[in-house]
C-alpha cells in the first residue's frame, strides 16, 4: 500500500506541463471561487472576467486573487508559447541545412557532369580509319569475304536468268456430253427405238 505522501506527489504533478503541447491542454484550476476549467487562454479569460466583476462589486481583495491566478496561468501560455516559438525556429534552421546541403550536391553532381563532359579524354571518341593505303574498290559491288582472300580470286558474279514469258491464261474445260458421262452400274442405258 502507498503512503499518503507519494500519492500527494502524484496529484501535484497533474497539473504541471510535462513538455507536451501546454496551449491545448486542459487545466483544472481551483481558484478562489471553485474550479475553473480549460485551456489556458480559457482561464485567463475567465479569472479577468471574475477579477472585473469584482472589481465592479467594490472587492478589492478579491479583484487581486484572480488578477494573479490569470497572471500564473498568462505566463504559463508564454513560456510554452515561447518554447514552440523556439522548436518551430529550430525546425527552420534545421531545413534550411539540409536544403543548403541539397544544393551543395546538387551543384557538386553538375560540376563534375560538366568537368566530365568538356574532358575530351571522357568524350566518346570516332573510329580510327587508316587511309595510308587505299583498297581497291571491288568491281562487282560483292563484298570480299576472307575465303576469297585466301584463294587470291575474287567472287564469281552471278548471272542473270533470262526472264521468263508469261503464260498464256488456261481454257476453261467444256462440260461433258451425254456419250463422255461416266456410266454408274445402276444405270441402264436406254436403247433408242
Amino acid at each position: 500500500m502507498r503512503s499518503s505522501k507519494s500519492r500527494s506527489r502524484a496529484k501535484n504533478n497533474r497539473n504541471r506541463p510535462s513538455g507536451g503541447n501546454v496551449v491545448n491542454r486542459v487545466f483544472d484550476s481551483s481558484g478562489p471561487e471553485g474550479k475553473v476549467r480549460g485551456t489556458p487562454q480559457q482561464i485567463i479569460d475567465k479569472y479577468n472576467q471574475l477579477a472585473r466583476d469584482a472589481q465592479l462589486s467594490n472587492d478589492r481583495v478579491a479583484a487581486e486573487n484572480f488578477q494573479q491566478h490569470a497572471e500564473h496561468y498568462l505566463r504559463m501560455l508564454s513560456e510554452a508559447q515561447r518554447e514552440i516559438e523556439a522548436r518551430r525556429e529550430e525546425q527552420e534552421r534545421q531545413n534550411r541545412e539540409r536544403q543548403a546541403e541539397r544544393d551543395r550536391e546538387r551543384a557538386e553532381r553538375q560540376e563534375r557532369e560538366a568537368a566530365r563532359q568538356a574532358d575530351p579524354a571522357e568524350a566518346p571518341q570516332p573510329d580510327v580509319m587508316d587511309f595510308s593505303a587505299p583498297e581497291p574498290a571491288p568491281e562487282s559491288g560483292l563484298v570480299e569475304t576472307p575465303e576469297s582472300k585466301d584463294k587470291g580470286t575474287q567472287a564469281p558474279e552471278k548471272k542473270e536468268k533470262p526472264a521468263r514469258k508469261p503464260r498464256a491464261p488456261r481454257k476453261p474445260k467444256a462440260a461433258p456430253t451425254a456419250e463422255e458421262a461416266p456410266k454408274t452400274d445402276g444405270d441402264a442405258p436406254e436403247a433408242a427405238e
